[in-house]
């Protein structure tokens, strides 16, 4: 059983936790980066479903090697305050989760540099090195990520008034709408109107004046 915690905060990954959309940076990889990217920016605004814009991409990648990983990984540009606000919860004795659209194979290495403390996402289907352009398993989508935040909150036996989910595309919202407080942080128009609180500096060091003391 996890340890108990003061209050929990959850973030999106791509463009919150990180400034890069990872699937725009494997599709690169396949020579789709400008196709892939505009089927992103249509999901986060709301325009499509996420499940079926997520799987279109994902066929975008069919046949891009297992080692474009790594080099997306190397690519991956923490977002600014990143480090502090994770450094700042956990002094306050919180927990920090993060809760992805985007893929496991990348989150894994990513999270844990960060200090992150759990993380749920998307996990790529292979075969003989290769994506198969499959998503392998269940597709974390807005209703996904609102459970798995209302989970991790019951694990570590903090009640949803203290829980804050940060995010900036339109799967956020459910969870951002069963926290305590929902932030948009870089966010697109229809989160914005929605949320909360709206953190316009891209900064996550801003979201720290927000925390239980």
């Amino acid at each position: 059983m996890p340890a108990p915690a003061r209050f929990l905060v959850v973030l999106d990954a791509d463009s919150t936790l990180i400034r890069n959309e990872v699937i725009e940076l494997l599709a690169d990889e396949a020579g789709r980066g400008a196709e892939v990217a505009a089927a992103t920016e249509a999901a986060m605004r709301g325009e499509v479903d996420f499940a079926t814009s997520l799987r279109s991409r994902v066929k975008a990648l069919t046949g891009v090697s297992t080692d474009a990983f790594a080099r997306a990984i190397a690519r991956i540009e923490p977002t600014p305050g990143v480090r502090e606000l994770i450094a700042a919860v956990h002094e306050r004795g919180g927990v920090v989760g993060v809760v992805s659209g985007g893929f496991h194979e990348v989150l894994d290495t990513i999270a844990p540099d960060l200090g992150v403390d759990v993380w749920r996402a998307n996990r790529l289907a292979t075969s003989e090195g290769a994506l198969t352009g499959e998503v392998d398993g269940g597709i974390v989508d807005a209703t996904a990520k609102a459970e798995t935040l209302q989970s991790w909150a019951a694990d570590h036996g903090v009640p949803l008034a203290l829980t804050f989910a940060i995010g900036d595309g339109a799967n956020d919202l459910e969870m951002m709408a069963v926290a305590g407080l929902g932030l948009a942080f870089n966010a697109k128009p229809t989160v914005r109107e929605r949320a909360d609180l709206v953190i316009d500096a891209v900064d996550l060091a801003e979201v720290i004046a927000l925390l239980p003391r």
